[in-house]
């Protein structure tokens, strides 16, 4: 269990050195006992800003559910779950959500867990099925709240609260300032930490654009892609059908890259991602489903194929660049008569049209697949030691390893890959053989 006398050590593990000053506040707002609205940019440590108050209130010798987070989003529950897993605090946590087991769900559920991640759908399931005592509950965070209400997730939250009896606080976050808060929150003797105006983490992004005569936007997209050849880029498009159609002509180019949007099966939305995270795919052609939430690298540009409607999305999109006093660039992308909206008010540099355009070389690292993970006992360290002793792998030729309930990935050297597969294809973790392969 976690030493409540040393913070320090705890921010060690996370290999922080000290609070930024949102967190700061929030810790003191959340330690007050009044419901808690944290309102701070995406990407400036709201976890951690709500986990770390929290976690020194947890009773190791209470065995129920003491704290439940709810999120919009798959994506946003497995990356809070990665953070409070980090914290190594002793406490379990389970983490439920749209397109995972509900079986496997209950079972985590049975032993019951201090900590409860999910999404609004299953948390709810989960209540009526009994697997889940609310009235246990004693804290209620609702990270993301704004972007949970605009999901249509209304409904199911107000469910959730009602069965809550047992709460003593709320804490809300969100990325930006709400009017008034739904009745169904029942917030009462609110404290709000707005670091929505602050300026001193600021980062630095600048705004370029790139105009064509022509309805074609293609043409101006691979001068940048083909510019930043080695990403990350996000690419956004206003919907599906138009990310479905940028990504099949970025590969008809030679441009290789991932997709991501609410029309795809959910295993294929989580190998997207593996793959952006991994270098695999320097691209991610998109929809404003990952403008939030989502676990993906520091973004080095972010390009608007389709300018979003609004200036929140617009926004939310560039916050997934220049993120935490980092650099960064957006991209502007209009054809023909298209031009700036209004709600761009800043300096945007306008940048030259190219008729030659750069080579798109393949990306240095390809993604190897093993058909276990978690449930079947495969951990990181398993994984580490079947590349190092069976395919001789050096540390220099093995990247990000992500393992899932089921499944694990791997970045391998791209030269070395197919090697790789050949020399693992009959070999055995923990006794057991499992299907390997390229995940194209």
């Amino acid at each position: 269990m976690i030493d409540v006398n040393n913070k320090a050590q705890l921010l060690e593990r996370l290999n922080i050195s000290q609070l930024n000053p949102m967190q700061y506040a929030a810790d003191r707002a959340i330690h007050s006992g009044k419901d808690v609205m944290v309102l701070s940019a995406t990407g400036s440590g709201k976890t951690l800003a709500f986990f770390l108050p929290l976690v020194y209130q947890l009773q190791a010798d209470l065995k129920q559910v003491q704290l439940m987070v709810i999120v919009p989003s798959r994506e946003l529950a497995l990356q809070i779950e990665q953070v409070f897993r980090s914290l190594q605090s002793g406490f379990k946590v389970s983490c439920i959500y749209g397109g995972h087991s509900t079986r496997t769900e209950a079972q985590s559920l049975a032993e019951t867990p201090t900590v409860i991640i999910g999404t609004p759908g299953k948390i709810s399931y989960h209540i009526r099925n009994e697997n889940i005592d609310p009235t246990e509950v004693k804290f209620l965070v609702l990270d993301e709240f704004d972007k949970s209400l605009e999901m249509g997730f209304q409904v199911e939250m107000e469910s959730i609260i009602e069965g809550l009896t047992g709460l003593k606080q709320k804490i809300l976050t969100s990325a930006t300032k709400m009017d008034e808060l739904p009745n169904f929150a029942r917030i009462d003797n609110l404290a709000v930490v707005d670091f929505l105006a602050d300026t001193t983490n600021t980062p630095e992004l600048t705004l370029k654009v790139l105009h064509s005569p022509s309805k074609d936007k293609l043409k101006l997209l691979m001068q940048v892609v083909a510019d930043h050849p080695t990403g990350p880029t996000l690419i956004f498009c206003n919907h599906r059908e138009a990310a479905d159609r940028v990504s099949d002509l970025l590969w008809d180019k030679g441009m290789s890259n991932g997709i991501y949007h609410g029309g795809m099966d959910q295993p294929d939305r989580e190998k997207a991602l593996v793959k952006f995270r991994n270098g695999t795919h320097a691209i991610l052609v998109t929809t404003d489903l990952a403008s939030r939430g989502l676990d993906i690298p520091d973004v080095q540009q972010v390009i608007h194929y389709q300018i979003p409607f609004t200036e929140e999305s617009f926004t939310h999109r560039n916050g997934r660049t220049a993120r935490m006093k980092a650099t960064g660039k957006a991209y502007l992308l209009l054809a023909d008569e298209e031009y700036k909206p209004g709600y761009i008010t800043e300096e945007v540099e306008e940048v030259e049209v190219k008729d030659y355009l750069k080579m798109f070389d393949p990306s240095a690292w390809a993604t190897l697949y093993i058909a276990a993970g978690k449930k079947d006992k495969v951990n990181k360290i398993d994984v580490v030691g079947l590349l190092y002793k069976k395919a001789n792998l050096q540390k220099e030729d093995i990247g990000l390893i992500e393992v899932f309930d089921h499944m694990s990935y791997v970045a391998i050297n791209r030269k070395l890959i197919q090697k790789v597969v050949q020399i693992l294809k009959t070999e055995k973790i923990k006794g057991r053989k499992y299907k390997i392969g390229v995940d194209e």
